[in-house]
C-alpha cells in the first residue's frame, strides 16, 4: 500500500500543474469581466529602495499594476520578456489612457504614478527589473501560471 501511494504521489508531483480559472462564466465581457480579475499589483521606483515582491499570476486573468515613482531619481522599468508575454489593455499615465501594441521599458523623470492593465498570457517566469541594476530587490520576478 505504502508503494502504491508513493507512486501516485511521483505521479501527480510529474504532472503539469493546471490553475483553476477565476470565473466559472465569463458572460458578455469575456476575459474583461469583473470576476476574472486579479490582485493589483504594487511596485515602487525608489532610490536604494526594493522594488517589491514577486508574484504569481493566473493565465488568462486580468490585472492592474500600478507603478509609483517617488521622484528620488530617473528611474525606468525594463522587462522585455514579461511585456511580450501579456496583452496589455491600456496604460494610464496622469488621466491619459494609452493602448500600445507592446513597450520593452518606461521610465520616469520625476515623480508619478503609471497603471497599466493587462491580460497575462503564457506561462513562464518573467523579470522586470529597475533599468540598470542587478540587484535581486531591484527587480520583480512574475510568474505566470
Amino acid at each position: 500500500m505504502k508503494m502504491l501511494s508513493a507512486a501516485l504521489a511521483a505521479c501527480l508531483l510529474g504532472a503539469p500543474a493546471y490553475a483553476a480559472p477565476l470565473c466559472d462564466s465569463f458572460g458578455f465581457a469575456g476575459l474583461l469581466a469583473k470576476c476574472n480579475r486579479g490582485e493589483t499589483i504594487e511596485l515602487t521606483l525608489s532610490s536604494g529602495q526594493p522594488l517589491g515582491e514577486d508574484v504569481t499570476l493566473q493565465s488568462g486573468a486580468y490585472y492592474e499594476m500600478e507603478i509609483t515613482s517617488d521622484g528620488s531619481g530617473e528611474m525606468g522599468l525594463e522587462g522585455k520578456d514579461f511585456f511580450r508575454n501579456i496583452w496589455m489593455d491600456e496604460i494610464v499615465i496622469n488621466d491619459i489612457e494609452i493602448r500600445p501594441m507592446a513597450i520593452d521599458s518606461f521610465e520616469f523623470d520625476a515623480a508619478g504614478v503609471m497603471e497599466l492593465s493587462f491580460v497575462a498570457i503564457k506561462p513562464g517566469q518573467h523579470v522586470i527589473r529597475i533599468r540598470g541594476t542587478t540587484g535581486e530587490t531591484q527587480q520583480v520576478t512574475i510568474t505566470i501560471q
